[in-house]
């Protein structure tokens, strides 16, 4: 009797170390998506900053590149919470 209650709570340690790796993995997967997409909106600014300073328009690139900037950070900082969301489930 002693042995099979042991075996048990081995094999539950072991199915919770298992739900840590995946839950962790699964973290990492967001973090990296995140970062993907911050990047995404910072390139795009970054273009379209480009393209108005190509036209001569100044202040609209300021303005591009500083809303592309902006929008990253969201991006960073949304799936930051979805990384620690994800850590505590």
């Amino acid at each position: 009797m002693k042995m099979m209650v042991v075996m048990a709570v081995g094999v539950a340690l072991l199915g919770m170390s298992t739900l840590a790796q995946a839950g962790e993995m699964k973290a990492q997967a967001e973090a990296a998506k995140g970062e993907m997409a911050a990047t995404t909106e910072e390139a795009k600014g970054e273009v379209k900053a480009k393209v108005e300073a190509a036209k001569g328009n100044k202040m609209s690139a300021a303005m591009a590149r500083g809303k592309g900037k902006a929008k990253g950070a969201f991006e960073r900082a949304k799936d930051k919470v979805k990384e620690m969301k994800t850590k505590t489930e």
